[in-house]
């Protein structure tokens, strides 16, 4: 269920999640069903805007966590997604310690936080206002990602930054930061993924790494990582049509 998902992240349970892109809510629904730990709910990049994220979590409803990915470290998004009712955000570029705190503040009512109090999806829609209020500060999960050189730089002080439950790789960024744009094999981003990985695992903060196949992410799963994302709807879609027409042809 949605609701101990930051108990099993902290506990360092291996989660597996895949990534949602499409505004098409039903693809959400059926992605549910198949027994994913959580769903990686792409707000950064693609056609997700606040309609198509609240339509997919009502789809989703309470079967499992969906995580959102925030466009950016501003606190008008990262509040909005909570609103919706999103079980946690993904933060993208969180490159200093500063930037971090203020993440976490963002997504923490008071007095640990600054999290605006509004009525929203989250709330009941005011129906259990009290109660999601009462809660949230101990349920929603606070992810950042490590995609910059620069975050590599400042991982000893980012782990830190009370109230961060994950850090979470992108690779793909790195990589681009490191000038090897897409070479996520090269041996600087091998180095640089090292280098957070030994950081975080020292503190005892969880990890998380996203790849497009199973292949991508089990060495991640084998060194211990917990938030792994696997898969993109898209290509899922164009890899069974692919595979189905191949064999009938």
């Amino acid at each position: 269920m949605a609701g101990d998902f930051r108990k099993r992240l902290q506990a360092q349970e291996t989660l597996i999640g895949t990534m949602v892109t499409l505004p098409v809510p039903s693809i959400a629904e059926i992605l549910a069903e198949l027994g994913f730990d959580w769903l990686f709910v792409d707000g950064e990049h693609g056609p997700l805007e606040t309609r198509e994220i609240l339509a997919i979590l009502q789809a989703v409803g309470d079967r499992l966590a969906c995580l959102v990915r925030v466009p950016g470290s501003e606190e008008a998004p990262i509040k909005k997604a909570l609103d919706l009712g999103a079980e946690g955000i993904i933060v993208p570029q969180v490159n200093t310690a500063e930037q971090a705190a203020r993440v976490v503040q963002y997504a923490r009512y008071a007095p640990v936080g600054s999290r605006g109090v509004g009525l929203a999806r989250a709330h009941g829609y005011g129906l259990r206002f009290q109660e999601y209020l009462e809660k949230a500060n101990e349920r929603v999960t606070v992810i950042v990602q490590a995609e910059h050189v620069q975050a590599v730089e400042n991982m000893e002080s980012i782990v830190k930054v009370e109230g961060i439950d994950a850090v979470l790789l992108g690779p793909y960024d790195l990589s681009a930061s490191l000038g090897r744009m897409g070479r996520i094999d090269d041996p600087s981003v091998i180095e640089a993924i090292e280098q957070v990985t030994r950081t975080c695992q020292a503190a005892g903060i969880p990890l998380g790494y996203f790849g497009v196949s199973a292949q991508a992410v089990r060495p991640y799963i084998e060194r211990g990582y917990s938030l792994i994302a696997a898969g993109v709807d898209t290509l899922m879609i164009a890899g069974a049509a692919r595979h189905l027409l191949k064999d009938l042809r």
